[in-house]
C-alpha cells in the first residue's frame, strides 16, 4: 500500500476504510464535491483517480489496528469524522487523501 502502513504499536482499536490518493488539495476538493453532491460515488472515483494501487478496488485499505498507517490517516479515521463521511483533505508525504472510514471497532 505504498507504504502507508507503519509498523508499531499493537492497539486495540480498528477500522474499515478506504481513500482516494490525488497530487492536489484542489482535486482532492473537487472529487469530495462530487461525492457529496451525489453526482460520482466514492468508489467510481477512486477507479478513475486515485494514484494507490488501492485504487482498483474502490479505495479499501481493509481493516486495520490505531498504528498501522501514517499518523495522518489514524488522526482522521480514529477521530471524530462520523462514519460515512468523506474527510476534508489529507496531506501526507505521498500528495492528499480524502477518506472516508467505513467502521470502528474498540
Amino acid at each position: 500500500m505504498w507504504n502507508l502502513f507503519k509498523k508499531k504499536g499493537n492497539a486495540m482499536a480498528t477500522a474499515q476504510a478506504r481513500h482516494i490518493l490525488v497530487g492536489s488539495e484542489q482535486e482532492a476538493k473537487d472529487l469530495k464535491q462530487q461525492i457529496e453532491s451525489g453526482s460520482a460515488t466514492f468508489e467510481d472515483l477512486a477507479k478513475a483517480h486515485s494514484k494507490c494501487p488501492s485504487g482498483r478496488e474502490g479505495g479499501s485499505l481493509g481493516t486495520f489496528r490505531q498504528g498501522q498507517m501514517v499518523p495522518e490517516f489514524d488522526k482522521v479515521v480514529f477521530g471524530d469524522l462520523p462514519i460515512g463521511k468523506v474527510s476534508e483533505p489529507v496531506k501526507t508525504q505521498f500528495g492528499f487523501h480524502i477518506l472516508e472510514v467505513q467502521s470502528r471497532m474498540n
